[in-house]
């Protein structure tokens, strides 16, 4: 279930001290989405900016608009029928960024996309959570290397 809670503790970062972001409950712009708009910040984040119409900073959560099910088998071969059977999930991050002095913002993004083959959800629940705890884990332990990389190019 998608219900984060405000603040939202962010993840380590160079040059932010113990962030926080403050969020109100946006409307997403897919009826099968959630939306949340940074309003404030914590901790010591110099030059941050929150969210306004012409810069957001905004994060999406959608879900499918239909979820595929379990496929059915083949009575001949005993094989899954080929059809489209992934669940996908995505996150989208937006970010209003100014690319240098007296210009116009810009806006980045983070994307996250989260592929479930249609079934697993049943089956084999245990191996979901462990991908997406595997996955978590990994982005929030390099957050800060994530960052350096983003702004150095040095990976």
């Amino acid at each position: 279930m998608i219900s984060p809670s405000s603040p939202i503790t962010g993840g380590a970062q160079t040059g932010l001290t113990s962030p926080t972001y403050t969020f109100v409950t946006d409307l997403a712009p897919e009826p099968n989405g959630k939306q949340i708009a940074i309003t404030a910040v914590g901790g010591t984040q110099t030059g941050v900016t929150t969210h306004t119409a012409s810069s957001p900073f905004v994060i999406n959560f959608v879900r499918p608009k239909l979820l595929a099910s379990q496929p059915t088998v083949n009575p001949t071969t005993g094989l899954f029928r080929q059809r489209p059977r992934k669940n996908i999930y995505k996150i989208l991050a937006l970010k209003g960024m100014t690319p240098g002095a007296n210009q116009a913002v810009e806006v980045g993004s983070v994307r996250v996309e989260i592929s479930v083959p249609a079934g697993c959800e049943s089956y084999d629940s245990a191996n979901i959570r462990a991908m997406l705890s595997a996955a978590i884990g990994y982005i929030n332990q390099l957050s800060a290397g994530i960052g350096d990389t983003a702004v150095s190019g040095i990976a």
